[in-house]
């Protein structure tokens, strides 16, 4: 949308009018991104700087009457995006809201989406469509309920954020990592508050055995410790997102990378080591370095949605692929690779317990009742007729 500055004048008049414009398009162009076209000037594209792609150019150009925005913060049903008109909120129209067959088909923090605002209008925009994403971070909704929410959507890079106080967990880590790789975009792992680790080297050591192929960073806000390599990873245009627990130092670092205070933070409790929720919604924040991150709040639980475990666990499966039989189920059968593993000590126990965990959570999404009684069973017994003979022999028995 044009703001004209020039029309009707002429003589002098024009022609102060016309220096005026020039210097106003110069003047602009420096201190608020305004650019020149034609008779007049026109917002900056603001999309350029949240991380705007071809790829959404081009689908977006397929709308007719709608333009492109990104989606910057979401409260409830209200969303605050950021378009080439600037920044305003939004919610969701009834087709859109009637046609989400799931909570992830709402549009959630870094999605890019095709708004309609009517000109002149300064009232909350509508979000028509959500655009296709590159990647999509989500999990099991916290509680007993089986939908699968969305964190955060089109990011380059996730930073795992675990500290090394008590918070230090590496099946948490695990499952972080596999619900990372399952997203579409690249893990990096955050070993945050290192000023109150005793032992370093051997919470590394530790780390390893789950970290396969992952760049782990080590930072601490006490001694300034690890910034400089996290802000090489921050290049302009890329979206990243930190995930972890509450109190692990998100806030505190993103504060840093801002170069200001943005975001509260608050101290971890002396008894336990745990930290308390400061930020209470995701929203998405442009860094001074040209890159653009997404906040989330501390994960109180993360239950698997479904996923791959071969990215997380690629030691495990690559074990596996060596037993005696196909169809090893990695129990008493001979031959069997990962016990042979697990008894030389090259893999621990506590690790392949938890990867039969994370593969019975992944089997049992989405089904019902029915079905999970069914996988149970199978998993318990190889299926009905094992349940019937072992009922069979335990009665024998009692007579």
């Amino acid at each position: 949308m044009a703001t004209h500055l020039t029309g009707g004048m002429t003589g002098k008049a024009l022609i102060h009018s016309a220096s005026f414009c020039y210097f106003a398009a110069q003047w602009g162009t420096a201190l608020f991104g305004l650019r020149w076209k034609g008779d007049g000037i026109i917002l900056d594209d603001h999309l350029n700087q949240y991380g705007l792609k071809q790829q959404y150019k081009q689908e977006a150009s397929t709308y007719d009457g709608l333009f492109l925005a990104r989606v910057l913060a979401q409260h409830r049903n209200l969303y605050q995006v950021m378009s080439e008109q600037g920044e305003f909120a939004a919610g969701v129209s009834g087709k859109l809201a009637f046609d989400a067959d799931s909570q992830t088909g709402y549009p959630v923090v870094g999605d890019w989406v095709m708004i309609d605002r009517p000109e002149g209008s300064f009232g909350p925009g509508v979000i028509h469509q959500v655009l296709q994403r590159k990647s999509l971070l989500t999990r099991q909704a916290a509680g007993t309920t089986k939908a699968r929410q969305a964190i955060a959507a089109n990011m380059d890079i996730i930073f795992l954020c675990m500290s090394l106080n008590a918070d230090f967990n590496l099946r948490r880590m695990e499952r972080y990592l596999t619900i990372a790789w399952d997203s579409g975009a690249t893990p990096v792992i955050l070993l945050m508050k290192a000023d109150l680790c005793q032992d370093l080297p051997q919470r590394l050591k530790e780390l390893s055995q789950v970290s396969m192929g992952v760049e782990v960073l080590v930072c601490s806000a006490e001694h300034q410790q690890g910034y400089q390599e996290v802000i090489r990873i921050l290049q302009p245009g890329k979206t990243v997102v930190f995930v972890g627990s509450s109190g692990v130092g998100k806030s505190t670092l993103i504060n840093r990378l801002m170069g200001k205070e943005v975001l509260a933070t608050r101290e971890i409790r002396e008894d336990d080591g745990r930290g308390r929720h400061t930020t209470t919604h995701r929203q998405m924040l442009l860094l001074p370095c040209g890159a653009i991150v997404i906040d989330t709040p501390g994960m109180r639980e993360l239950k698997m949605d479904g996923g791959d475990l071969s990215r997380s666990f690629e030691d495990i499966e690559e074990i596996a692929s060596k037993c005696k039989y196909s169809d090893c189920a990695h129990g008493s059968e001979p031959g069997c690779a990962v016990q042979i593993a697990i008894e030389e000590r090259t893999l621990s126990k506590e690790r392949f317990a938890s990867y039969l965990k994370l593969q019975r959570e992944i089997s049992y999404d989405g089904l019902n009742a029915r079905q999970l009684e069914g996988e149970k069973i199978n998993r318990m017994f190889g299926g009905k007729t094992g349940m019937k003979q072992m009922r069979k022999q335990l009665m024998d028995k009692q007579r």
